[in-house]
């Protein structure tokens, strides 16, 4: 495999770690970014690529995304990312994750991990039979922890709501058009917030019966994958994969507003001076994406209750003013200026 400082993604990671073990069959890489703030954090993502390389880059770019998005929830965290290479037919045994867990074990509590895309909670239950440095377990009635899916889809609906009351003027999503991509974890929670707000809604997915599944629970219209982008919408919501905000969607775009729980959403960096230049609103995904980590930070440090995370969670659109503020007053893209001010959290700005 390509070494990790020969792609343009590197950034001054601090470590980065791959792991093969023919008896399971596990393939993963783990890559801490910056332990500045404290260990590095982010979940782990079990995903089928089509070369090893994407999959190394999808660690890199994940990682930094943990650094930035720890940082600008004011969590005691800094950022990793985990990625276990699956094959194609996606299949993951008790042994696979158990040797994942001894994998994440062997760097002493410099990462601490939980689910990503392809991971659940019962997953994170094999993984923590191997090591403790492990979050998103089951939890009980009032106390943090479990699935952290629903606390990003919380966090990206308040994230919504404040860019509405920007760009439009408006408190409420009540009768606006949202295009949503995505019908996984936390689109279903986008959507099932925006919907209860009274919201009109586009839905997309590449699997079929999950969109079909979440248009049925809130009355959303089902558009093709490849027109969601183009659609005539208030807010434009991408909750899937990433870099899918590039010079030639963005140029197509029709909305005023993008704000979704994506992580990695810009494929480019000059990709948030593109939606700038067009006079578009960006929530960046890091600032409005934060709720799961934020979660997962509490169950891990065990520094409060399910209140606390949902006070947390509330700063989100508290943060994102800040940087869409900087943004008017600089006239600096909400990305970068954001960018900045991570950067200057994690003591390389």
């Amino acid at each position: 495999m390509i070494k990790p400082e020969a792609l343009p993604d590197f950034d001054a990671h601090e470590d980065v770690r791959f792991f093969d073990d023919e008896a399971t069959g596990l393939k993963a890489i783990i890559a801490m970014h910056s332990t500045h703030l404290g260990p590095a954090a982010g979940g782990a993502r079990f995903w089928h690529y089509a070369r090893d390389e994407d999959g190394l880059t999808d660690a890199l770019r994940l990682s930094r995304g943990m650094s930035y998005k720890n940082a600008m929830a004011g969590l005691p965290l800094g950022g990793g990312k985990s990625v276990i290479l699956a094959p194609a037919d996606k299949r993951k045994s008790p042994e696979l994750l158990h040797a994942f867990g001894a994998a994440v074990d062997s760097l002493g509590g410099r990462y601490v991990t939980a689910e990503d895309v392809g991971m659940s909670v019962s997953d994170m239950i094999e993984v923590s039979r191997a090591t403790k440095f492990v979050a998103g377990l089951p939890n009980n009635t009032g106390d943090v922890g479990g699935d952290p899916g629903p606390h990003t889809s919380l966090g990206v609906f308040l994230g919504i709501k404040a860019a509405v009351k920007r760009a439009l003027g408006k408190d409420s999503l009540d009768g606006l058009h949202l295009a949503l991509q995505g019908a996984g974890s936390v689109a279903t929670g986008v959507a099932l917030h925006a919907c209860a707000e009274g919201a009109r809604l586009s839905i997309a997915d590449v699997d079929a019966a999950k969109v079909q599944k979440l248009a049925a629970a809130v009355g959303g219209t089902i558009v093709p994958p490849e027109e969601i982008l183009t659609i005539e919408a208030d807010v434009f919501s991408p909750n899937a994969l990433g870099a899918i905000l590039t010079e030639e969607s963005i140029a197509a775009l029709r909305v005023p507003v993008v704000a979704g729980g994506a992580n990695n959403q810009l494929a480019t960096p000059e990709d948030g001076q593109r939606l700038h230049e067009r006079g578009i609103l960006y929530a960046p995904d890091y600032v409005i994406n934060a709720g799961g980590i934020i979660n997962v930070c509490t169950e891990y440090l065990g520094d409060g209750d399910a209140t606390l995370v949902r006070r947390r969670i509330e700063g989100i659109p508290v943060r994102l003013e800040e940087v869409w503020s900087e943004s008017a007053a600089s006239g600096r893209n909400p990305a970068a200026v954001a960018d900045a001010l991570a950067q200057r959290l994690i003591g390389r700005g």
